[in-house]
């Protein structure tokens, strides 16, 4: 049996967001959520974006089902979805989504956290007025992560830090970072760890930008000399990190099953692309029957994708948060942005080769950078490989011979 008592108070709360919105999003920013991504990798910030930012985050509606006691939504995941339909059909977007406190940090403290960290972490993150990183790959340690070396070692009334981290994205604008850190060397790898939380700015931290391929900087080694962080610092037990890192990681790939890739989002349908560079016929289809073919492929695949992130995510409900389910979502989410990239720079044959100059539009530029930037979704948040091990061990039950993240 329906239950219109429900009904009638979603469609309230959808008049109550809707009203909402009309009120409080700038007009100027219908559309530009990629100014948000870039604000968020240390670009420049427009005011009505900083306006919008500020608005959402004292709303609480940018972290729409996080608890209501800690500043955020504390809406039902019904009334979340409601939200993102007035969202998107007021051209709206959600402009701190793109920061690892709401992906990745924001819920770990959540599940691990104390009373007093969630308190003291949980408001600003829901504010937007800080910026997380997290601190897990070293040059000795990425895939075989428990092999982590860098030593935090117990001083009487503080942590001391040292040691080095590498790919730390957004280090160099960071105010906190989440690091995995060796507490006891003395026991195997993937016990003696502990989840810690860093206070980014004082002398015993350097970041050093690494440029990639795609002209940007996101990530960063990180040095750590006599660091220094309070004994509450530590998220959960000391020497059971292992477990949080984990839960961290099912966040993580969770918010990166979404198949975008930088700047898609401000990126025309396909077919349309493709009819303006390939043209159509006497029908008005596209004019390539090859192409049409690997389009409809692609459209196929990306709307699978969409209905199973779906499936996962009412799943989800009930198995508190992220699943073994986000290491099939963040390969499939990889498959279908890199299969979207190639196939825009084929259809726009040598003016999908432009990196610079007068001679390529701003979308032909973006469109060959998103490419090279979307090579590394299938390492970032965990490499392919190590997603089919934890999809045939965790989901599969296939025999365990290896442990891995």
């Amino acid at each position: 049996m329906a239950d219109f008592g429900a009904d009638v108070e979603l469609e309230e709360f959808r008049a109550e967001a809707r009203a909402w919105l009309a009120e409080n999003f700038p007009p100027s920013l219908k559309g530009k959520a990629g100014q948000a991504a870039l604000s968020d990798e240390g670009g420049e910030i427009d005011s009505d974006l900083a306006l919008w930012k500020k608005r959402i985050g004292e709303k609480g509606w940018a972290t729409p089902t996080w608890p209501k006691e800690y500043g955020a939504g504390g809406l039902s995941p019904a009334q979340a979805r409601v939200l993102q339909q007035e969202m998107s059909r007021a051209g709206a977007f959600n402009p701190l989504t793109f920061g690892m406190g709401i992906t990745m940090i924001g819920p770990t403290i959540l599940d691990y956290g104390t009373e007093e960290q969630k308190r003291k972490h949980i408001p600003p993150i829901v504010r937007g007025e800080v910026r997380w990183c997290v601190g897990y790959s070293e040059p000795g340690a990425g895939s075989d992560l428990a092999s982590l070396q860098m030593r935090c070692e117990d001083a009487g009334d503080h942590w001391v830090i040292n040691g080095q981290k590498i790919w730390t994205s957004g280090a160099q604008w960071s105010d906190w970072c989440g690091a995995l850190v060796r507490t006891d060397p003395t026991v195997k790898k993937h016990d003696g760890i502990s989840f810690i939380l860093i206070d980014m700015h004082q002398p015993g931290i350097e970041t050093r930008p690494i440029k990639l391929i795609a002209g940007a900087s996101p990530f960063c080694e990180t040095f750590f000399t006599d660091a220094t962080a309070p004994k509450d610092a530590i998220l959960g037990e000391v020497n059971r990190g292992w477990t949080v890192g984990k839960r961290l990681l099912q966040h993580e790939r969770a918010s990166q099953t979404g198949a975008g890739l930088p700047g898609a989002g401000r990126s025309a349908p396909l077919e349309d692309v493709a009819k303006r560079y390939v043209g159509v016929d006497e029908k008005g289809r596209i004019a390539d029957p090859d192409l049409r073919t690997r389009l409809a492929a692609h459209a196929m695949d990306a709307r699978a994708h969409a209905l199973t992130l779906m499936r996962a995510a009412a799943e989800a409900k009930g198995a508190n948060g992220a699943t073994n389910a986000a290491s099939v979502l963040k390969n499939s989410a990889t498959f279908v942005s890199q299969t979207r990239a190639e196939l825009t720079l084929e259809i726009m044959g040598h003016q999908g080769l432009g990196w610079d100059g007068e001679g390529f539009s701003e979308e032909e530029i973006a469109a060959v950078r998103g490419w090279l930037t979307g090579k590394a979704m299938s390492i970032y948040g965990g490499s392919a490989e190590i997603q089919n091990n934890i999809i045939s061990k965790r989901i599969l039950g296939l025999p365990d011979t290896t442990q891995s993240t």
